[in-house]
């Protein structure tokens, strides 16, 4: 069987994000493959270590730089990666058509791929790539296993959990908590980079994105540093209450 692993690439959490000419200057920053997407690479590798007869190829999407968190997931185990080279932003219904003719492709019958981006909490392109296909999809997954051609697990669901079967193929999205991503070994980082990565062009596919991004900014909220005097409560509560329904507007 082949899985796929889609790979996304964030600033790494110690960074800080810098604007220039209306967009995110990433020019000087320090960029790490999504910690969303590496439980699934793990979650791919585990699988196999498992007993599953398993080919795994990590797929990105987006500009040449991607091949580096691309390369990761090939240090952690992964065969062989495809990367689609493009410069513009892809919204996630966009992406998720790349995805989709990339897994019929590859003739894939599991997908993983984060929860949510960290840099872009839109949570619709594990959805999306599962409707295309016309796959099942188990989302907030974390607990796995495979036996045969059927997929058991665990996902969150509101304040609990739910146990599920789901028969192959199908597409999964992994979230903290399913496992613990393994280290690149440094004879795994030099094998990494004889790894096959095939390149293809946005234009193969056929995907127009839908979405412009016009512009970018970062939002900077001031404090109010407005202080009430607890020295008489019943003026105080009064006070307050004025703040958050006429200033805050966070009560009505």
């Amino acid at each position: 069987m082949r899985i796929l692993t889609v790979i996304r690439q964030v600033l790494d959490a110690e960074e800080s994000v810098k604007i220039a000419g209306g967009a995110v200057d990433l020019a000087s920053s320090k960029l790490v493959l999504d910690t969303m997407d590496e439980y699934g690479v793990e979650e791919a590798l585990r699988l196999r270590e498992a007993g599953a007869d398993a080919e795994i190829i990590a797929v990105a999407v987006g500009p040449a730089r991607l091949e580096e968190a691309m390369r990761t997931a090939l240090a952690m185990g992964a065969d062989r990666g495809v990367l689609v080279e493009c410069d513009v932003a892809l919204d996630a219904i966009a992406l998720s058509s790349v995805l989709a003719q990339i897994a019929k492709a590859e003739a894939a019958e599991l997908i993983f791929c984060g929860g949510q981006q960290a840099d872009w909490d839109s949570q619709a392109l594990g959805a999306a790539t599962a409707e295309r296909l016309g796959w099942p999809q188990a989302t907030w997954t974390n607990k796995l296993s495979l036996s045969g051609t059927t997929l058991s697990g665990r996902h969150d669901a509101d304040a609990s959990a739910e146990s599920f079967d789901v028969a192959l193929p199908a597409v999964v999205t992994t979230q903290q908590g399913l496992n613990e991503p393994r280290y690149p070994t440094l004879p795994n980082i030099m094998k990494s980079k004889r790894k096959e990565v095939k390149r293809q062009t946005l234009a193969e596919f056929g995907v127009t994105p839908k979405l412009k991004v016009l512009s970018q900014e970062i939002q900077v909220k001031q404090r109010a540093n407005k202080m009430v005097d607890g020295k008489d409560a019943a003026a105080a509560t009064a006070q307050l209450v004025h703040f958050l329904r006429e200033e805050a507007k966070v009560i009505a």
